[in-house]
């Protein structure tokens, strides 16, 4: 596995992490009988506030993943790996990952400063792609 690709590889098994984390919570808050359910009401318990911000930084990290794959794959396929594609893929990897607790948390301003940093990430590996 080439290096970039490792990256994707960690990215995945962060996503799949924060995923089981999320819902163990959200099971913890209001039960299996809800989470098992089709979900046609709302919950009869309410949900912590913080279980509520994990699932939606798990809701941002549906909507970032495919961006960054999609980067990783094209610099992979196009053989254009390179030191700055590899600091740019790692520097994403951190950034998510600091970004799960950033939103638990209520780090305000900061959870968005560090979005914006794993977004200029996937914005730096589609540049390097195009150069």
């Amino acid at each position: 596995m080439t290096p970039i690709l490792l990256t994707l590889a960690i990215a995945g098994l962060l996503h799949i992490a924060q995923f089981v984390v999320a819902s163990t919570m959200a099971n913890m808050d209001v039960g299996p009988g809800y989470t098992t359910s089709p979900r046609d009401r709302e919950p009869s318990r309410p949900m912590r506030k913080v279980t509520a911000r994990m699932l939606r930084a798990y809701d941002n990290n549906v909507q970032m993943f495919p961006f960054f794959a999609a980067a990783v794959v094209l610099i992979h396929l196009t053989d254009q790996a390179t030191a700055l594609t590899l600091a740019a893929a790692w520097v994403y990897l951190a950034a998510r990952a600091i970004y799960i607790p950033a939103y638990a948390l209520g780090w305000q301003p900061w959870r968005s400063y560090i979005w914006l940093v794993a977004m200029a990430s996937v914005a730096t590996l589609f540049i390097a792609a195009l150069i």
